[in-house]
């Protein structure tokens, strides 16, 4: 039934109405579904007509939106859950985490980015800073502690060389971080000309390698998008 069901995705669309526009949570499903291998359709829809365009099957919806053989579905949480449990083996890769640890891994960083991005304070923004720095930092060093899986393979091994949270391949964890941590640099680069750090050598591997793969290159915006999109959230210090 997965198999000749029919999957329509749609996501926001940049400013020209055509291209992939910023939105992390639709990074995010789009990467899923090319994990998941199934073929699927992508809409991007121009934000000036989405009420036009979903009114008929999900309206007032916020995007993403997952179209499975007609019926709507509107959380991304719940649309990643479906996707796993509907898609999944034998047929589709899992796509869930071998280690707990991995699905919780950096998931304080966003918050953490946005309350200094949006700080118009400067005396404010040094802690709120170290905050980001520090929430980066606990990332850097999960992604450089070897896993169990690779201490099995090499028991005297003191920096992991994995690329991603989990392993070597992507999971849901990536698909989720991955989007959120690209936006991070590109908007602290930009307004704040605080980029992340290269000191954090296990961070960088893991956004290196994200940009090796096809699921995240074809997902994500371009950084202008990115840039442009957080022009009106960013406050300059006072």
């Amino acid at each position: 039934m997965a198999e000749s069901s029919k999957l329509q995705l749609f996501v926001k669309a940049s400013d020209d109405g055509e291209s992939i526009g910023h939105c992390p949570f639709c990074q995010r499903l789009f990467m899923i579904l090319m994990l998941k291998g199934i073929p699927f359709t992508l809409t991007t829809v121009d934000m000036k007509r989405a009420l036009d365009v979903l009114k008929d099957f999900a309206p007032g919806a916020q995007l993403p939106v997952l179209l499975y053989n007609g019926e709507p579905k509107t959380d991304t949480n719940k649309i990643e859950e479906f996707l796993e449990e509907t898609l999944g083996p034998p047929n589709f890769p899992s796509l869930v985490p071998r280690y707990k640890e991995s699905s919780t891994a950096g998931n304080d960083i966003f918050h953490k980015f946005s309350v200094f991005i949006k700080n118009s304070l400067l005396a404010q923004d040094e802690v709120l800073q170290r905050n980001l720095l520090k929430a980066l930092l606990k990332l850097d060093r999960y992604l450089s502690t070897p896993l169990e899986y690779e201490l099995g393979q090499e028991p005297g091994l003191t920096r992991s060389r994995r690329r991603f949270l989990d392993g070597d391949q992507l999971t849901l964890a990536d698909c989720s971080l991955l989007p959120k941590l690209n936006i991070v640099h590109i908007v602290c680069k930009h307004y704040r000309q605080l980029g992340i750090p290269q000191e954090l050598r296990g961070v960088w591997r893991y956004l290196d390698s994200a940009g090796e793969t096809r699921e995240f290159k074809s997902s994500c915006p371009n950084s202008e998008e990115i840039v442009q999109a957080y022009r009106t959230v960013v406050r300059p210090l006072k």
